[in-house]
């Protein structure tokens, strides 16, 4: 029978062996430093205080956003306020424009009826007033399509191009804000 040879594992030269002995031994070292660096020690009152501030922090992001959320729902119902202000002024307008031809119906200043609808029609406007609707300046003025409504065209040299001759339907506007587009002849 032959001989089994048995195969010895092969050993690494002497110089490869230092090798991985230096770099383990750097290894090691520069773990031991970054722990020295990442470890300290901290009193009893430290630790306390450190807390301390942490609870402090926490309780401002707490009210941060607590102000952040009430904020918000301030602005929604701002905005939920004017659109209903809106919305109940628009529907106020048609008085406007009742009291306005109920007062032209009587030709008699001296009247009792046009006297009383008067007061009536400029106890409404300063109702108006007071919600901050402003009536629209329009006769005289340029045609302005965002504020006006052309709907009659009228061939007039006596007037400039495109300059509104007479308001049919008063426009209304709350602040900035168009409430109802003043509906107008335009000449030229």
């Amino acid at each position: 029978m032959a001989k089994k040879e048995e195969k010895k594992p092969q050993q690494p030269a002497p110089e490869e062996t230092r090798a991985e002995e230096k770099k383990k031994e750097e290894t090691k070292a520069e773990a031991k430093q970054e722990a020295a660096q990442e470890t300290f020690t901290l009193t009893k009152e430290q630790m306390e205080k450190m807390e301390g501030l942490a609870k402090a922090l926490a309780d401002e992001q707490d009210k941060y956003l607590r102000l952040a959320a009430e904020y918000d729902t301030a602005k929604e119902k701002e905005a939920i306020y004017t659109d209903a202000k809106i919305d109940t002024i628009k529907s106020m307008l048609g008085v406007y424009d009742n009291l306005e031809r109920g007062i032209a119906q009587y030709a008699d200043e001296e009247s009792p009826h046009r006297k009383g609808l008067e007061m009536v029609f400029k106890q409404f406007k300063e109702c108006l007033a007071k919600l901050d609707v402003k009536q629209m300046e329009a006769v005289g003025k340029p045609f302005d399509p965002e504020k006006h409504s052309a709907v009659v065209h009228v061939e007039d040299e006596r007037y400039g191009e495109n300059e509104v001759v007479e308001v049919l339907q008063q426009g209304f506007t709350l602040g900035e804000k168009v409430l109802r587009f003043a509906i107008v002849k335009v000449a030229n």
